[in-house]
């Protein structure tokens, strides 16, 4: 066997054999050698050398390989251990044609290694596997194999490939890339995707291949799943977590290969799941005391009890916060829960505790630490907290001073009532047993009053009541004073009183007393309203109400009693209603008349007295004048009035009397002043002489109509009054009007007389110049009308305006002084003003005008053509490169130069426009403005612009008009230079190369440009020798290769520079830095530093505490050499993690020693993981790390306790176990962590329970003393420790029930002993009474009392009945106050205690009190009020009339008083509008009234003395109460309505109804009747008034209110449509009323008063023949809106008229709309024949006009609605004909007849409904279309045109009349085939919703073609005798039934025909086609020609 040395080095062979590629040819870098032309060289020579060599010996032949033909030997296994190392895997053959022996043998290669062979000998080799395959090492072996023949001295061998592909086997397990181990998930979480995983699996295909499976270690499979994606496992959670039910879960993933035979492979992934809690469990109280006793006695702050509580969440263990709900006397610590008494505890107070015990309701709050704005999470409990009875109260009174009254004469056992509202009549001890039983008693004693009870116990409501009525006299004593003590029985020294206060009250017994018998007064006439006329006085010596006080005035009566108001109060009369003849003296002078008093408000004894007034005279009578004005003249500068003026007034008062002196006086006017009147005579004369022009004229001032309205005429106004000296003075004023003529004395006045101006010479003809102004003083026209002239100096250049004065230059004259022969340039004229006097009276004035002539510069300057220029650029600045040069012809120009930027531009080198924001060529350059001379002011850059274009701008700034300018262009091109160094295109290079890359390979290209000519460029490299020596550079591209090896370890980077050099002369040049890195290999595995070792945690060791740091490194540098640290999750088991940058071995979980003592963690270090490890470039080493578990006391103890409340009696004995207590600890019991101590730490403040421990896991609980009277619940806290360090504490609760056990009687609170109940006699049965209440002082069941009635001797217990469980009293049967009035009944309270059930009784006295008769009635029917409509709710008030109750008042029940009514709205206000005070009977609106929606109201008020309101006071609520115990002390009625006694239908009648017969009802039947209303609430309610019956007008207690909603103007006028069209015809007569706009107010009275007015002028469009028509075409009424005509119309005119029209009320509100009125012709209207009435049709005209013009989208103008004319013109008034005309829309033009009939055609389906529901019979022009004849030519021309026409029409005749014929029985077969109107059958009458299909028939339907069925039903012709039409021939009806019909028919359709006249719907009465169907077999044609008529 020969090595490759040997085969390589021996040049002695002849042949040569190669398969495959060469060995040394694997890589592509060798292939690249390749190519190197040394390489190719060497290889040629060797190749000849070889071609020699074998020539040489070509005697010896090679030898061969025996592989049948096969190129190539590939030889397949399977990777081991399947192949194990040795076996035999191939055998080699070969043959040698010289028969030498053969040698087999290998080439050496990193292949060849696999295999090896042994030779046999002869011509045969076994192959032997040498090494263990491995696939996914390396999966074939390439391996060259040699065959060498033994020929020593000429040997050959030969060459071939031997190809070894290994094959998978499943021997590699799937292995998890790097995934996130720890995953926490908020609970809630939706479910979804959790996290991604991917393993890898080595092997090839199904090997390879990896399925995903989920095992969670605690079996929640459902919780999770994971599903296989495109090779990754995705971890998804299903449902939601809850942190409360399990906090963690531990995951694991199975990777397992998808292997189809033999082992399957696995690979895990440990995942754990940490449950993120959330706040969303409240807090859980685990620490309760439900009862805890106190004394009442302790200090403040004394601890009472504590509580705890804890976060539901237990991941987030929020801080809870505590707090007492609502209590004054303890607090509770917010953080510690511990509940203290906040301040002095007093067990008798009674707020929120029973019997001591008080409930705390207890909050504890969840303090969440997020942001969240969620509410926090509260839980509440509750605790008892018993205080304990102390010996610390005296019985007190609930009043220190009581005010009671009696009425005088009252009853004995009258009690007393209480005046002060809520009066506490009680006394109260509420200690317990003997300490809270006192005695009452009165002192000093009387023998009037006495106090009830007289012993009590805890506490108790006394009554005061009468003890001797004989000595009660209001006259004698009105108060009595006294005190009452109550004292404790067992302490005589605890006592307290209060002192009480007696009223008597006094009974009304005398009159009122009017002060005068006869009262006389007197009041002006005319007076006002509210002016008082006198006051009555009257007095009664009663107290109160009863005397004078209670005194009301009323019953006003006489001739104006009606007219006055009388204060019940007061006694004031005053005016209620002022004016009329009443108060006029001069018609009555006297009145007499009589008022009432009553005393008692009203009620009780009355007395008159008599009153009598004067009415006194005044002065209301005022001077009137004669006449309505006074008119006189006065000329200008006169002294007097052309004729004298003289004023007289009368005065109607008494003759001789100040009341009818008259004087004069002038008291307005602007020109009062000049005038003068005489007082007594009322001559008016002027001051002196007046001048026309000083006169201010009135605006509106009226002329003298004898002067003509001149205006010479001015106009002065005066008003003159006469007044009247009587008191007050009255007056009357009239206007006197002066006019003032004017005469022409004012001669016309320049206002300056010089004038001058300066005008160009270019200006043009009939330019104005100046104006020249003229006034006259004169104060009329003529006289002040001025006119001008130019007298002088014009030329002929200039004119004037004769009116305004205006002097303008004259048409065609030139002004231009060069154009003049004398060069004029100054004109001088003299200018004449004339008045407009007439003759000699004409005056005029005159002034002087210049004109001077100004020279114009209107010439523009001249620029010559200018050269070419070339400038070089960087021309120095300052430089001028040309100068410019202009002319003007003007001789004051003034030129400036300018470069225009607008117009100038530049290019580049490549002819591109430069903009001027890239580079500002013009601000190179500067132009001299004055001089011209261009200069370069900034160098030039020809790379930004080499062709320039200036734009140069000559202007004169001279000019006059505009601008004058010239502009020219100058040219540029600007010269290069050498002047820019060549510039990179990047700052610097920066490129990376591997190291040892091959020579050749591209490292960067650098590049250079020169923006000069000079573009050739070479480069160059400068910088270190070395670094240049490692690289080539080409010097006209740029480019940099490798030259030479580089080598990272000896160069890190190579920086180097370039130089690049332009062809310029001389050259330019420039250098770029190039940054080359060089990279490293990553080629160094890396290592861990020491060895392992093995450390030690303690088990309670925190996440995140460190174990050890560990440490490895790198040889390699950068990514490569750095190092990552990794753990195998399943080594640690989720307990431990390592921090991959640091190596930081850190505790990731909570260890338990108890669980897993020790831990054998395996580390991974890896380089270049982030980037290389999927890539397969990262190298990694193995370390294992173990930790041992250290052991703590971390196991609590564990305690068993009862679980519910232990259960005891308060006589537990002492020595008897209360419960046992049991506990275990986990950890070992030999030591002192698993001994335990028992203690009672909390909840045994009163030592009451004791613990006693048996051994260190038991104890038992005793009572330590007597439980008796501590019965509750308590709760003892057990804290259980064990013994180890430190020490574990568990706190347990026991809780421990001590029982009540029944030793204390039921005791009555309510009502007192003896108390006295009074209900009416009608009390209905089932009727509360009262509710008795008892406590008991024990506890639970002992303490539930039960209530009975114990039998009497009289039996009254059997007429009530108590509720055993409420204590509530009810009737039971009815009462009969005449058989027994009073029953004395004992209630009994037992509780339900065990064994023995205790008691107490409580007597009663029930006194059966009279019932109320009689309601209060009205003594009037009906009420009539005003209401103003959107007044203000409670604005207007209106009281509504008294009532009168004739019941009497009980005898025997002096405490009774009048019953206060109130008033009820029973029907009539559901909408609630009104609001009526029950107790003031006042009515006020409640909503806003609108008298448009609502005008009237009838309400119905009901009186009653069932108020039903809680706010009434005093005697009327005892009165309604019905039920009365003692003073309102625990009772009310529940139903106050008794069956079978109606007090309403018993009540007196004092109105008559108008038929009582009609409404009565009998008494079972009453409550079946009664209806409700909504105001009356609740009938069956306590308080409530009840239902009346159907006829309210029958019930006396009802009155009916009619209510009138008063008007104002708040609704304007509406037109009924904004616009209004109508037409007349040209023959119509003048003052026709042709049309009516119409508005509506809905307001009424004045308030609705509508006035049309016509607004702005009367329009006129496309009119002709209307110009005559100059005043007003139409006049609108005012008051109905009618529009009349106001001219002639004739024929010929055509137009139509447009106007707007305005509708206004009273108050100005207003509404406009517009009018249209066309001119047609007769023969422009069409008429509708209707089967309506012509009041029918009216009524649907407007429907039927605007549904034709939406339709036909025309205006329809209705004409006029007559009864139908026949032809032979009879009258139908069963028909209507209506005329109308439509109009275009678009240009208002008038539809010919034809193009309505057309339209209407064009639209008759749409039409259908309409005329069916209108019963259109017929359309057609309104009159006949008449053929009118043209001028004749002669009679014999006429004859013979007639005759050819009647011969030409008789053969048409004859004609038509054979084709009609042959035609009309067509049409009727085709008719008789076809349903005309409907497709069933003759019934179809009765089928009224289907459709019909056609309309009845227009004039285009009346032709021949229609269908004759259908024509001749609507023409209605069959039943219209009266008309005498039948038939015609084309009817199919008509001809059939003149063939087939009887007599007997047609007798029979003439029956039907009447009935058709008498009935419009024949459904409505029988079926017309059942009859038919009798009389003939060929109904369905006859019913299809009734169904085609109208009925």
């Amino acid at each position: 066997m020969y090595n490759e040395a040997q085969t390589t080095s021996s040049l002695d062979y002849k042949k040569v054999r190669l398969k495959g590629r060469p060995s040394y040819l694997k890589s592509p870098r060798d292939l690249s050698r390749i190519h190197n032309p040394n390489f190719i060289s060497v290889y040629l020579q060797v190749i000849l050398i070889l071609t020699g060599l074998i020539s040489l010996v070509a005697s010896n032949r090679p030898p061969r390989f025996a592989i049948d033909g096969q190129s190539e030997i590939v030889l397949r296994l399977k990777e081991s251990p399947e192949t194990k190392v040795g076996t035999l895997i191939y055998t080699l053959k070969g043959f040698d044609p010289d028969n030498d022996p053969l040698t087999f043998g290998k080439r050496n290669s990193h292949d060849s290694e696999i295999i090896r062979i042994e030779n046999t000998g002869g011509n045969e080799a076994k192959v032997f596997l040498a090494k263990e395959l491995d696939r996914e090492l390396q999966d074939e072996y390439a391996i060259v194999l040699t065959l060498t023949d033994s020929q020593y001295s000429d040997p050959n061998y030969v060459t071939q490939s031997f190809l070894l592909l290994v094959e998978d086997i499943n021997d590699n397990v799937p292995t998890f890339l790097p995934y996130q181990n720890a995953i926490e998930i908020p609970e809630g979480n939706a479910p979804g995707v959790v996290s991604t995983l991917e393993a890898t699996d080595a092997d090839e295909g199904a090997y390879g291949q990896v399925v995903y499976y989920l095992q969670e270690l605690d079996g929640d499979n459902d919780v999770f799943s994971i599903a296989t994606h495109q090779g990754k496992g995705i971890l998804k959670l299903e449902r939601e977590l809850d942190y409360e039910r399990k906090s963690l879960y531990q995951l694991r993933v199975l990777a397992i290969d998808r292997a189809n035979q033999g082992p399957v492979n696995t690979g895990t992934a440990a995942i754990l799941v940490k449950v993120k809690d959330l706040e969303d469990q409240p807090p859980e109280f685990v620490e309760v005391q439900a009862v805890a006793r106190i004394a009442e006695d302790a200090p403040v702050g004394t601890k009472v009890l504590r509580v705890r509580a804890i976060d539901g969440d237990r991941g987030i263990n929020n801080p809870i916060a505590y707090a007492l709900e609502a209590n004054d006397l303890f607090d509770i610590n917010p953080h510690t829960g511990i509940v203290h008494t906040l301040t002095k505890l007093d067990r008798e107070e009674q707020s929120d505790q029973v019997n001591g015990a008080h409930i705390l309701r207890i909050t504890a709050t969840e303090l969440s630490k997020s942001n969240t704005q969620v509410a926090p999470m509260t839980v509440r409990t509750e605790v008892t907290v018993i205080v304990s009875d102390v010996n610390d109260e005296i019985p007190t009174f609930g009043e220190n001073v009581y005010r009671c009254e009696v009425n005088e004469n009252a009853q004995t056992n009258t009690p007393l009532n209480f005046i002060d509202e809520d009066v506490q009549n009680v006394v109260f001890d509420h200690d317990e047993g003997n300490n809270g039983t006192f005695r009452l008693f009165l002192d000093p004693p009387n023998d009037l009053f006495e106090i009830v009870p007289e012993l009590a116990v805890n506490e108790a409501n006394f009554m005061l009541r009468v003890k001797n009525s004989k000595s009660l006299d209001f006259e004698q004593f009105t108060e009595v004073n006294f005190t009452i003590f109550a004292r404790e029985i067992d302490e005589p020294s605890r006592w307290s009183s209060a002192h009480v206060q007696i009223f008597i009250r006094d009974q009304n017994d005398n009159f009122p007393e009017f002060s005068q018998a006869i009262y006389n007064a007197s009041v002006l006439e005319n007076s006002d309203q509210g002016t008082i006329i006198t006051q009555v006085q009257a007095v009664d010596v009663d107290s109160g109400d009863y005397g004078t006080m209670g005194i009301r005035y009323t019953n006003l009566r006489g001739g104006i009693a009606h007219l006055l108001h009388l204060n019940p109060i007061t006694g004031v009369i005053t005016i209620r209603q002022a004016g009329g003849a009443a108060f006029d003296r001069e018609i009555i002078s006297r009145h007499y008349l009589t008022v009432e008093a009553i005393d008692s408000a009203g009620q009780g004894n009355r007395n008159t007295a008599q009153i009598i007034i004067d009415i006194l005279d005044v002065n209301d009578n005022a001077p009137t004048f004669p006449q309505r004005q006074y008119e006189t003249k006065l000329l200008e500068n006169q002294a007097e009035f052309e004729t004298p003026l003289q004023l007289e007034a009368r005065d109607a008062d008494l003759n001789g009397t100040e009341n009818s002196q008259v004087t004069y006086e002038i008291v307005e006017g602007m020109y009062r002043s000049n005038f003068t009147i005489d007082p007594q005579s009322g001559l008016l004369r002027p001051v002196h002489r007046f001048d026309f022009e000083e006169l201010v004229e009135r605006s509106n001032g009226r002329r003298d109509p004898q002067a003509g309205g001149s205006p010479s005429i001015r106009e002065i106004d005066l008003l003159v009054r006469a007044r009247d000296s009587g008191i007050p003075m009255l007056s009357t004023v009239v206007p006197v009007l002066i006019y003032i003529q004017d005469v022409n004395d004012n001669a016309p006045i320049f206002q300056r007389s010089f004038y001058a101006k300066t005008v160009p010479e270019d200006l043009p003809g009939g330019s104005s110049v100046l104006q020249v102004t003229a006034i006259d003083r004169d104060g009329s026209s003529p006289n002040n009308a001025v006119v001008y002239r130019i007298q002088t100096g014009a030329s002929d250049k200039f004119i004037i305006n004769s009116e305004t004065g205006v002097i303008s230059v004259a048409q065609g004259a030139n002004l231009d002084p060069d154009l003049t022969d004398s060069r004029r340039s100054l004109y001088t004229m003299t200018v004449l003003a004339l008045d407009g006097g007439l003759g000699n009276s004409q005056l005029m004035t005159t002034c002087t005008v210049n004109i001077s002539i100004q020279d114009v510069n209107n010439k523009a300057p001249v620029l010559g053509e200018m050269p070419a220029l070339k400038i070089v650029e960087n021309t120095p600045v300052g430089t001028m490169v040309y100068h410019i040069q202009a002319s003007d012809l003007d001789q004051k120009a003034i030129l400036r130069y300018k470069l225009n930027p607008e117009h100038s531009e530049g290019r580049t080198e490549e002819g591109a426009l430069v903009k001027s924001g890239e580079y500002d060529f013009l601000g190179a350059f500067e132009v001299d403005p004055i001089e011209g001379s261009l200069k370069v002011v900034k160098l030039l850059d020809r790379e930004r612009v080499e062709h320039i274009k200036l734009a140069i701008t000559v202007e004169d700034l001279a000019a006059a008009k505009g601008r004058q300018l010239v502009e020219g262009f100058l040219s540029i091109q600007v010269l290069d230079e050498n002047d820019n160094n060549p510039k990179f295109r990047q700052p610097f290079y920066r490129q990376t190369i591997t190291e040892n890359s091959i020579n050749g390979a591209m490292i960067v290209n650098v590049l250079a440009s020169d923006v000069d000519k000079n573009r050739t460029i070479t480069y160059a490299l400068e910088g270190n020798p070395t670094y240049r020596s490692m690289m080539h550079l080409d010097s006209q591209t740029g480019e940099i290769v490798v030259a030479s090896k580089i080598d990272h370890e000896q160069h890190q980077w190579l920086n180097f520079s370039v130089r690049a050099t332009d062809s310029g002369m001389p050259p330019r040049s420039s250098l770029v830095d190039v940054y080359v890195t060089v990279l490293d290999e990553n080629d160094n595995n890396p290592y861990f530093v020491g060895g392992s070792k093995n450390y030690t945690i303690s088990e309670n060791a925190t996440p995140g505490t460190r174990v050890a740091t560990l440490q490895a490194a790198d040889a390699d540098s950068g990514d490569f050499g750095k190092i990552t640290f990794l753990m195998d999750r399943i080594s640690s088991q989720g307990k431990f993690t390592i921090d991959a940058d640091t190596g930081v071995l850190t505790v990731a979980d909570r260890l338990d020693r108890e669980s897993k003592d020790s831990y054998n963690l395996v580390i991974e270090a890896w380089d270049n993981y982030q980037f290389g490890f999927l890539a397969g470039e990262s190298r990694n080493a193995f370390k294992q790390v173990f930790i041992s578990i250290l052991d703590e006391n971390d196991n609590s103890p564990e305690v068993s306790l009862p679980r519910s409340c232990v259960l005891i009696t308060e006589y537990h004995e002492l020595h008897e176990r209360v419960a046992s207590i049991a506990g275990k600890d986990a950890d070992d019991p030999a030591t002192p962590n698993g001994r335990l101590d028992f203690a009672i730490t909390q909840g045994n403040k009163e030592g009451m329970f004791e613990l006693r421990q048996v051994d260190p896991w038991n104890a038992q609980i005793f009572a330590s003393k007597s439980l008796r009277n501590k019965f509750g619940n308590y709760s003892l806290t057990i804290t259980t420790r064990d013994l180890g360090l430190p020490t574990n504490i568990v706190h347990s609760t026991l809780d421990i029930c001590v029982s009540d056990f029944n030793d204390h009687a039921p005791v009555f609170v309510r009502p007192l002993h003896n108390t006295t109940v009074r209900i009416p006699e009608n009390a209905t049965v089932g009727t509360l009474i009262l509710q008795a209440y008892a406590s008991d002082a024990d506890m639970g069941q002992n303490a539930l009392v039960r209530y009975r009635l114990k039998p009497d001797p009289l039996g009254s217990y059997k007429v009530f009945e108590v509720n055993a469980n409420t204590g509530e009293l009810y009737l039971k049967e009815p009462l009969n106050r005449e058989r027994q009035k009073i029953h004395e009944i004992r209630i009994e309270a037992y509780d339900q205690g065990l064994p023995t059930s205790l008691s107490s009784d409580l007597d009663l006295t029930i006194y059966v009190r009279n019932v109320n008769d009689y309601e209060p009635q009205f003594i009037v029917n009906e009420i009539a009020v005003n209401f103003t409509e959107h007044s203000d709710p409670g604005a207007e008030r209106i009281k509504l009339p008294d009532t009168v109750d004739k019941d009497q008042l009980d005898l025997d029940d002096p405490n009774e008083s009048p019953s206060q009514v109130c008033y009820f709205i029973v029907s009539g206000n559901e909408a609630g509008y009104f609001r009526l005070d029950p107790e003031t009977h006042i009515l006020t609106v409640d909503r806003e009234l609108d008298r448009e929606v609502v005008a009237n109201f009838t309400l119905y008020v009901r009186a009653t003395e069932s108020c039903g309101n809680e706010s009434l006071s005093g005697g009327g609520k005892r009165r309604r109460m019905g039920i009365e115990i003692n003073n309102r002390l625990g009772g009310f009625l529940h139903n106050q309505q008794q069956n079978g006694y109606d007090r309403y239908k018993h009540s007196r009648q004092l109105r008559e109804a108008s038929s009582r017969e009609e409404y009565e009802v009998e008494d079972g039947e009453a409550d079946s009747e009664l209806v409700s209303y909504e105001n009356y609430e609740g009938s069956q309610e306590v308080g409530s008034p009840p239902s009346f019956q159907h006829n309210p007008e029958a019930d006396s207690t009802i009155v009916k209110v009619k209510v009138r909603v008063l008007d104002i103007n708040d609704n304007p006028p509406r037109f009924r449509s904004k616009i209004f069209t109508g037409g007349i015809t040209t023959n119509a007569d003048f003052g026709l009323k042709f049309m009516r706009v119409e508005a509506t107010d809905a307001d009424e009275g004045q308030n609705g008063k509508i006035g049309y007015y016509q607004v702005g002028d009367i329009r006129q469009t496309l009119s002709e023949g209307l110009e005559n028509v100059r005043k007003a075409p139409f006049l609108l009424d005012s008051e109905t809106g009618e529009v009349q005509l106001n001219f002639d119309p004739q024929k010929g005119m055509k137009g139509y008229f447009d106007f707007m029209v305005l509708a206004n009320d009273t108050l100005g509100m207003r509404d406009v709309a517009h009018v249209f009125i066309y001119l047609l012709r007769e023969d422009q209207k069409v008429r509708f024949v209707f089967r309506l009435q012509p009041d029918e049709l009216r009524s649907r005209v407007d429907t039927f006009r605007d549904t034709l013009g939406n339709i036909t989208e025309s205006i329809v103008n209705i004409d006029e609605i007559k009864v139908h004319e026949n032809k032979d013109g009879s009258v139908d008034k069963t028909k209507t004909d209506l005329y109308m005309h439509l109009v275009e829309r678009e240009d208002n033009s008038i539809y010919e007849v034809s193009e309505v009939l057309k339209l209407i055609d064009s639209h008759i389906e749409s039409l259908d409904g309409l005329f069916k529901d209108l019963n259109v019979l017929d359309t057609q022009p309104a009159e006949a279309q008449l053929l009118t004849a043209g001028p004749t030519r002669g009679p014999l021309f006429v004859w013979l045109v007639f005759t050819n026409l009647f011969l030409a029409t008789l053969l048409v005749v004859t004609l038509a009349l054979c084709a009609s014929q042959r035609n009309g029985y067509r049409r009727q077969l085709r008719a008789a085939k076809v349903n005309i109107f409907r497709g069933h059958s003759s019934m179809s009458l009765q089928h009224t919703q289907e459709t019909a299909t056609r309309v009845p028939n227009t004039n285009k339907h009346s032709v021949q073609g229609s269908n004759p069925i259908w024509l001749k039903g609507y023409e209605n012709e069959w039943f219209k005798a009266e008309e005498g039409s039948t038939g015609g021939p084309d009817s199919l009806d008509d001809n059939f039934l003149a063939v087939v019909a009887t007599q007997d028919m047609h007798e029979t359709l003439k029956g039907t025909a009447k009935l058709f006249n008498n009935s419009n719907d024949l459904n409505r009465h029988f079926n017309l086609y059942n009859q038919i169907d009798k009389l003939t077999n060929n109904a369905q044609i006859l019913a299809r020609k009734l169904e085609t008529t109208e009925l």
